[in-house]
């Protein structure tokens, strides 16, 4: 097969990473919609599960330390089977712990190996799509997260409510092999080559503790991802327990209004990266193009807090929905901006560094957002916090890039 990828392999292969996508978000989101069964059976407080879902975001950071440096040098080929494989596994190990540290154990694995899914993800549509195309390649991609999202609450209770939570666990584990073997068959006799239209003339940097640290456009990808990153992680393990506090929806409930604000957020995802292909093939400046569809996105999350005054749940719906698409349309175009500026060789690197600070910034929210609900706060803080948060992200980065290193995309 020539190092040119023909598009009917394009489509096959980046419709195999949307599917890895759902499968990890399938994984790590189910503790959040069984929480209601698992915590009555293993006898969790709300700090309990909200300090498990930070060592989940902790896990995965520290994973990020070494996921982009593996990815980089694995490549696209090698990479994403062996991120599937490993937080499958993981996945699979929550089915057989018995108390709250084994629990702990299995949730941190997960977190750890689950740092292979975004390097790989986007070092992949970077090498296969040219500037003009990754914003809708992405978004199409990034949406993949929302369809897992929007399958959980939907299959998940169901495979529980029959052969019990352990089962569902191994279950959702089990498909990510066969998502390996779909991978390995349909990669067989590929040769997956360097981005198409990237800028091979730029420096790669070495690592984390060569040139990307010393690099600002590191640091205002990481800085942009931390402030975002946040809130999709709060609301990612803590909106099935919003319902379920806030308006009393049992766990058979929770999976129509789930859907559809994740349906909002995979609808947010391919808008904005169509949106951005659009503008950049129409001849706006990728820096315009990118930017500006991120203060949108900005804007519209700044109305979130007006959930708790909602008298229905799915007005609440609509708000979180809205909330979530917004930022899937930020991360698209934050995303796709990684591959416009960074040299091709170091875009798993510097994008692993990015989805580092994310999930430390995540991390701090969950474990907090634990700890106030414990304390009887509420959600009226938490909410407050994710409204500004997209706008002081892009206040960062606007702050270390006011000017992009890109010029016009090639068509």
């Amino acid at each position: 097969m020539q190092s040119t990828i023909a598009g009917r392999w394009r489509t096959l292969i980046l419709t195999l990473v949307i599917l890895a996508g759902v499968l990890n978000y399938v994984d790590r989101q189910a503790i959040a919609v069984l929480k209601p069964v698992i915590e009555k059976d293993l006898h969790w407080t709300d700090s309990d599960y909200g300090r498990l879902a930070s060592l989940f975001q902790f896990a995965a950071a520290v994973g990020f330390l070494f996921a982009g440096r593996i990815v980089d040098r694995l490549g696209v080929k090698w990479a994403n089977p062996v991120g599937v494989a490993a937080w499958s596994l993981a996945a699979m190990s929550h089915g057989f712990a018995r108390g709250i540290v084994q629990f702990a154990l299995a949730r941190a694995a997960l977190g750890f190996t689950e740092s292979m899914g975004t390097p790989s993800g986007i070092k992949t549509i970077a090498s296969l799509f040219s500037p003009s195309q990754r914003a809708a390649a992405i978004g199409v991609s990034n949406a993949a997260g929302n369809v897992g999202a929007i399958v959980t609450p939907l299959f998940v209770p169901l495979l529980a409510l029959a052969w019990g939570w352990r089962a569902a666990f191994l279950a959702i584990g089990a498909m990510g092999f066969l998502w390996v073997a779909l991978w390995l068959a349909a990669t067989a006799r590929l040769c997956l080559a360097a981005a198409p239209g990237a800028d091979a003339s730029a420096a790669a940097p070495e690592g984390f503790s060569g040139s990307i640290l010393r690099d600002r456009r590191t640091w205002a990808i990481a800085g942009a991802k931390a402030m975002s990153d946040q809130v999709w992680w709060l609301l990612l393990f803590w909106t099935p327990d919003f319902f379920h506090r806030v308006f009393h929806l049992g766990l058979a409930q929770l999976a129509a209004p789930l859907a559809v604000i994740y349906g909002c957020a995979a609808t947010g995802s391919v808008l904005a990266g169509f949106i951005s292909t659009r503008l950049i093939r129409g001849g706006v400046s990728v820096g315009k193009a990118r930017k500006g569809a991120m203060l949108v996105c900005a804007l519209l999350v700044t109305p979130a807090p007006l959930a708790l005054q909602a008298h229905s749940p799915w007005v609440a719906v609509g708000l979180i929905g809205l909330l979530l698409a917004a930022h899937q349309g930020f991360s698209v175009n934050l995303f796709a901006l990684v591959a416009d500026i960074v040299p091709p060789a170091s875009v798993g690197r510097v994008t692993s560094f990015g989805s580092l600070c994310g999930n430390l910034a995540g991390m701090t929210i969950v474990f907090v957002a634990g700890e106030l609900l414990t304390r009887g706060a509420g959600y009226a803080p938490l909410l407050a916090i994710a409204a500004v948060s997209y706008l002081l992200g892009l206040g960062w980065l606007q702050l270390l890039l006011p000017r992009l290193p890109i010029g016009r995309a090639a068509a």
